[in-house]
């Protein structure tokens, strides 16, 4: 492609700037705390999909940005290329998760049992329009449970190990700082399933969700069961350099496994997982990553294809970049135009027949 460069128009830039600026007003610690307040599932998406992890951060872009959710997630992950890589967590095992809303569409008695926790499932989606007209919305009380859900619950999975359903677990596991780091590395095809899980990790929430619903409608190798689907907070546990071990806070977190493949007698397992809870991105991506296998090249659940185009910073920017000036381009295009039709009046031009008149007698 090519482009032509803007000049004169400086001030002009800047005051188009001004104007979206304007339309937001000022912007104070009042209005960021609001936000992440009251809308915590969207400061989980921003976090997630910028790959940081900071409420009020998260919070910040939301407000700057207008609540454009690419421009927030381009601003997180611009200021988080500004920070230290300081540590690196322990792993998190999934028994150790502090669960509160773990179900499975697989098995209807799971060890632990199902736990709804909080969702809006089973609710009626009815607008609450009392609150325009002065009448404040106020939830009821949560019933004291008779017998609360222990916080810890077992790994599903390794429950079916024990049964015989999934493959024993891999002995060979990489070491923590082994694990390819998708933020510091490009990502090379056939990639990695490390890389390949990161990058679903951070995926645009939407794209997950068109390409992995095109898998569950049959455009796809594998029709997806939900195995278990977790949300819950994982302590961030990080070694101080005198060697002690000490959690450094926790991070809410979402994680899903489905199923529903046959490979070598056991069920092959697709796994998702992400910063906040985000229950349709990990069911979502878990599908993409089940049908990866023997995918065909050039279909919505081949890796490349899913990899590439839900990357919502490069898929923004690319698509955003169409407003720049593409005079040359298009002109190119305006003369084709032109040289077609003139080629085709040509053509069209019924040539004049010339007669010879025959001498009177």
């Amino acid at each position: 492609m090519a482009y032509v460069a803007t000049r004169g128009g400086e001030r002009a830039i800047e005051q188009a700037e001004r104007l979206f600026r304007q339309d937001l007003g000022a912007i104070d610690a009042a209005r960021v705390e609001s936000i992440q307040k009251t809308m915590p599932y969207l400061i989980d998406r921003v976090m997630g999909e910028a790959s940081l992890y900071s409420e009020e951060l998260a919070a910040l872009a939301l407000a700057q940005t207008g609540g454009e959710l690419s421009e927030a997630v381009l601003v997180l992950r611009a200021w988080r290329t500004t920070q230290p890589r300081i540590a690196i967590a322990r792993p998190v095992q999934q028994d150790e998760l502090l669960t509160q809303r773990r179900i499975s569409a697989a098995f209807k008695d799971i060890p632990g049992g199902q736990i709804l926790g909080p969702t809006l499932d089973y609710s009626h989606r009815v607008l609450a329009t009392d609150v325009l007209e002065g009448k404040p919305f106020t939830p009821p009380a949560v019933d004291a449970a008779a017998r609360p859900a222990p916080s810890r619950q077992p790994s599903l999975a390794n429950w079916q190990r024990q049964q015989g359903l999934v493959a024993p677990v891999n002995v060979n596991a990489v070491a923590p700082e082994d694990i390819p780091d998708f933020t510091r590395e490009p990502l090379l095809f056939p990639a990695s399933r490390a890389h390949r899980l990161q990058s679903l990790a951070r995926a645009e929430t939407g794209g997950v969700l068109a390409l992995g619903y095109s898998a569950m409608r049959g455009y796809g190798n594998a029709h997806p069961t939900v195995n278990e689907l977790r949300l819950g907070e994982a302590e961030v546990v990080v070694r101080h350099p005198r060697g002690t071990e000490f959690s450094a806070g926790r991070v809410r977190v979402s994680q899903a496994e489905v199923t529903s493949k046959e490979k070598g007698g056991y069920l092959e397992l697709g796994f998702a997982a992400t910063f906040g809870w985000n229950e349709v991105k990990v069911i979502a991506a878990a599908t993409l990553d089940l049908n990866s296998a023997e995918a065909p090249v050039g279909s919505a659940v081949h890796e490349e294809f899913y990899l590439y185009h839900t990357e919502s910073v490069e898929a923004s920017g690319f698509c955003i970049h169409f407003k720049l000036p593409h005079y040359v381009t298009f002109q190119s295009v305006l003369d084709a135009m032109r040289d077609a039709k003139a080629t085709k009046a040509a053509a069209d031009i019924t040539p004049v027949e010339t007669r010879q008149t025959e001498p009177a007698e």
